[in-house]
């Protein structure tokens, strides 16, 4: 089967690929840089106004956060893109990429490089500039595919899905309740792997309150909350393994001041990843049991804040299905492709659990992700760009590709 000529020519545009990835890596958008990812929503929108039927631009939700005096206060977030071709159509897919990356304003990794071994160091170029750079190049060359008409497409950029897309989920959940199928950049590995089944995600904090006193005059009125938070470190870390495949990390423990003040107030935030949705209501029940005992000594006080966000994503006849797909659409291009299950999550979590079948590492192949070692391999802007618009053009070539019911 022969490759498309609007295909075959993404390989022209390899250069001026580079020079989008690298100027949308530029623009610091932080997960909480309201202003530079108001700033990336405004450049992602005008390269959409330029293919697309209608773009949007809106308002994501508040999210909650535990403030360092134990309060539950609300954080904006920045916007949301939607942009929408044929949504007419009877056939649909949704395309989701997030603007958002976890290097804030103030991080010293804040430029970019080409080096010699063709990678492509910066700042969210493999998470995921690089992959939406990727996807808005594959549907731009989709839209000269004779069979275009066939389908509709939308896309979804986010800004807060390195913090649990809290602030776009209901976003996530309604578009994906729209569509047959979801399409997400997420990077691949360095050597093209991508992500199959995936575990769930949940971050948690618990607060604890004692009584600050004088840790000389008054030593024996004060209650020191890091001494009764200590216990309750161990015994949720022991969670791990508890369950087949669940991991509890300790990641923030954060209490005190003044060496010569009894600490009255100590925090601990941590995450869990599990491969069964049913197993979250046992960490639930051991968690509120915990503290439960705690809080039978009145001196103190331990309250439990946040939940799971991402459930698990299961490896899905369905899900196996658009995999070939696009294992046949990439032998088409001398591309191997395999998966692995991880404990990574992302947006398609989120898809999966709305009961849209999605592959979500689409992006380009990198690695070194969330650290300032992070890089794109530079062939694969155009090798990923090349393979989505092979999908999307023989999912609108042959009807027969689509799932016939939604993800169970």
């Amino acid at each position: 089967m022969s490759l498309p000529d609007f295909i075959a020519k993404l390989t022209e545009d390899q250069y001026k690929l580079i020079e989008q990835v690298i100027t949308w890596a530029n623009v610091n958008s932080g997960s909480l840089n309201i202003d530079g990812l108001q700033n990336m929503a405004e450049l992602c929108s005008e390269k959409l106004r330029s293919f697309a039927d209608q773009v949007e631009v809106c308002e994501s939700d508040e999210m909650e956060v535990v403030d360092a005096a134990g309060n539950v206060k609300t954080q904006s977030l920045g916007p949301v893109v939607i942009a929408q071709k044929r949504p007419k159509a009877n056939r649909q897919v949704l395309l989701v990429g997030h603007m958002d990356t976890v290097f804030p304003k103030d991080n010293h990794f804040q430029s970019c490089k080409i080096t010699d071994d063709g990678y492509l160091h910066g700042p969210g170029v493999a998470d995921m500039k690089g992959g939406i750079t990727a996807m808005l190049a594959a549907l731009q060359a989709f839209e000269n595919s004779p069979y275009k008409d066939q389908i509709g497409w939308t896309v979804l950029l986010n800004s807060d899905e390195e913090i649990g897309s809290h602030g776009s989920a209901r976003y996530l959940k309604e578009y994906a309740q729209k569509a047959h199928i979801g399409m997400l950049y997420e990077p691949s590995m360095p050597d093209g792997t991508f992500a199959g089944a995936r575990k769930g995600s949940g971050n948690f904090t618990i607060t604890v309150k004692g009584k600050e006193a004088h840790a000389g005059r008054e030593h024996h009125l004060g209650r020191n909350a890091i001494v009764a938070m200590a216990p309750l470190i161990a015994q949720i870390d022991n969670l791990s393994g508890k369950i087949p495949e669940l991991t509890v990390n300790v990641g923030k423990v954060a209490g005190g001041g003044p060496l010569n003040v009894v600490p009255g107030l100590c925090q601990m935030s941590f995450n869990v990843r599990l491969a069964n949705s049913k197993d979250q209501n046992w960490l639930l029940e051991k968690l509120h049991a915990l503290l439960k005992t705690f809080n039978e000594n009145p001196d103190y006080n331990a309250t439990l804040h946040g939940g799971f966000s991402r459930p698990p994503k299961p490896m899905t006849d369905e899900l196996r299905a658009f995999f070939e797909l696009t294992s046949k659409c990439g032998k088409e291009l001398g591309l191997t492709i395999n998966h692995v299950s991880t404990g990574g999550c992302c947006d398609g979590n989120n898809l999966a659990d709305a009961g849209l079948v999605n592959i979500d590492t689409l992006g380009v192949r990198g690695a070194n992700i969330h650290s300032d070692k992070e890089y794109m391999v530079v062939e694969s802007l155009v090798e990923r760009a090349q393979l989505s618009a092979l999908i999307l053009h023989r999912l609108a070539e042959s009807p027969e590709l689509f799932p016939t019911g939604r993800q169970s």
